[in-house]
């Protein structure tokens, strides 16, 4: 970006904008335009010095000059020229405009870096979700196959949490029958799924079955 020049001062002309706030004053909306054309050479030049760019300087001139035809009983002749008044109104508002760019950065950059932060957990919750119901569909198209006492035992072991002598007790059975049922059931169960006992989710459910087997309390 190249040099900027300093604001370009007019000289004083105390008579001319005392003559130029009354119109305003009195509504006189060409006295607008006049205000623009007398003072927007140092205005612009000042708003873009603060703030490094023409469209935003030129947006701040709008916005001070606009505030000088709504209020301009908030010169107050006391505090110095009329120029000098307008000129540090232009000032402030060109600071705020560079508050405002630099707060909704900060806002642009935290709402990347938390979108940043969250996608791939959320990606990979979805996954895991779509995946955990695949299996699941699998296990039930699997025990589908099985006999209905195989099935009955396995399920109240895998889905209920059922030991081997609660399922007996459950089902009426003898606790050498519920054993052979169940160990008959996860190997024709391990068939239909594949010997994924160590790999993936599906591994987790056979394994989770054959842990539930395994205890007779």
């Amino acid at each position: 970006m190249g040099a900027v020049s300093p604001p370009v001062r007019r000289p004083e002309d105390p008579a001319a904008d005392a003559e130029l706030l009354r119109r305003i004053r009195a509504g006189d909306r060409t006295a607008v335009a006049d205000l623009y054309e007398r003072f927007r050479r140092p205005a612009f030049a000042l708003a873009r010095r603060i703030l490094a760019d023409e469209s935003l300087a030129e947006d701040v001139l709008q916005e001070a000059f606009l505030s000088v035809w709504r209020d301009p009983a908030a010169y107050d002749r006391a505090r110095g020229s009329f120029s000098s008044w307008l000129l540090a109104v232009v000032h402030h508002k060109a600071v705020d405009a560079v508050r405002r760019e630099e707060s909704q950065r900060r806002r642009q950059t935290l709402a990347e870096e938390e979108l940043a932060l969250h996608e791939p957990v959320a990606t990979r919750d979805v996954e895991e979700e779509a995946w955990t119901r695949v299996v699941a569909e699998q296990v039930r198209t699997a025990l589908g196959s099985l006999s209905q006492p195989q099935r009955e035992a396995l399920t109240l072991a895998y889905y209920g949490g059922y030991t081997q002598r609660e399922v007996a007790a459950l089902t009426g059975a003898p606790l050498g029958t519920v054993k052979t049922r169940m160990l008959v059931g996860m190997r024709r169960l391990k068939a239909a799924l594949g010997d994924a006992s160590g790999a993936g989710p599906a591994g987790g459910a056979l394994g989770r079955a054959s842990s539930v087997d395994g205890q007779t309390r």
